[in-house]
């Protein structure tokens, strides 16, 4: 089976690619992947325009439902694999045990996100949005007058106090290093706060501990001599890995952070590969729902111009090759 476009990944900037591109009448496959992407898992979106207050996962599966709606496909499963063929690419897709199986695309659209970095400690993943996070922008707003501590040092971590600073009643920065890793602004900005924020330097959580919601955390070592830290929250603030081993594989240029280098159109170097969301080095450090979405509807429609300049030679060449043991 050979589609028009074929989007890996379902999160915000894959299912708006979704839609865009059904719109444009384009038979268009999304492997799913891990479903919904970070924002699945964001908790609350407090900030979706149109929306009011929303679960992540409950606004993924109403975009689903609209790029379902203009005719997108959506198959669960792993991409394993993508080859250029001719004019066409060659899309190996594993769902669990089943077996392998390969789908032609005229372009494709990359949109399988980043991985937001985890303190790998244990009752992280149980604790997740019951005490810890890893976004300011989208759960901070729920501890109003609460103390809460951000772990980080770079921009990331210093505008997520500079924000949460607005509601919170006490925060805390714990930061690995001696010093800070931010740009000068957003240092000033944060310093705004005054006794609101305090800076523990040269130290790491090493333990999480609560039962049914996060209570408090120890630290490597003593600060106001205890390595005890009682608190309402924490949000882990200390980057994003950008999945790009795709993306490599075919060829694209990936900056010295490690995202996928596209222009304002989302065009890879690749011709016919287009890549939008968490892994391409738009919007800066800025990641959001609202901004892998714009980005989505930009790259459908820029596989869309492609397609119908392109699309038509794929045909011709597309024979499935067999993945590389």
């Amino acid at each position: 089976m050979v589609y028009d476009l074929i989007i890996v990944g379902s999160g915000a900037a894959g299912l708006s690619a979704g839609l865009y591109a059904g719109r444009y009448n384009m038979k268009v496959l999304i492997v799913r992947g891990e479903f919904g992407g970070e924002s699945a898992t964001g908790g609350v979106f407090w900030n979706y325009p149109g929306t009011g207050p929303i679960d992540g996962y409950e606004l993924m599966r109403k975009m689903e439902s609209q790029a379902k709606d203009v005719g997108s496909e959506l198959i669960d499963g792993k991409v394993l694999d993508i080859k250029r063929n001719g004019h066409c690419f060659d899309v190996v897709v594993q769902d669990g045990n089943k077996p392998i199986e390969h789908f032609g695309a005229r372009t494709i659209i990359l949109a399988n996100g980043a991985e937001r970095r985890k303190l790998g400690l244990p009752l992280e993943k149980e604790l997740l949005h019951k005490g810890v996070h890893y976004c300011v922008t989208c759960d901070g707003p729920v501890y109003v007058d609460k103390t809460i501590a951000v772990i980080g040092g770079g921009d990331a971590a210093v505008k997520g106090v500079s924000l949460a600073g607005q509601f919170a009643k006490k925060v805390y920065l714990i930061v690995r290093g001696t010093d800070l890793r931010a740009e000068p602004v957003n240092i000033e900005e944060m310093k705004k706060l005054g006794d609101k924020v305090e800076i523990i330097y040269g130290t790491e959580v090493k333990e999480l501990v609560g039962v049914e919601k996060l209570e408090k955390i120890i630290l490597t070592k003593t600060y106001n001599g205890s390595d005890e830290l009682l608190l309402d929250g924490i949000f882990i603030e200390i980057g994003t890995l950008p999945n790009v081993t795709i993306a490599k594989s075919l060829g694209s240029n990936i900056d010295d952070k490690g995202y996928v280098m596209v222009d304002n159109s989302m065009k890879t170097n690749v011709d016919g590969l287009f890549a939008c969301g968490d892994a391409v080095n738009f919007f800066g450090s800025f990641k959001q729902a609202i901004t892998a979405a714009a980005m989505g509807a930009v790259a459908a429609t820029s596989a869309y111009q492609d397609y119908k300049v392109h699309g038509e030679l794929c045909q011709i060449h597309w024979i499935p090759t067999e993945l590389e043991k």
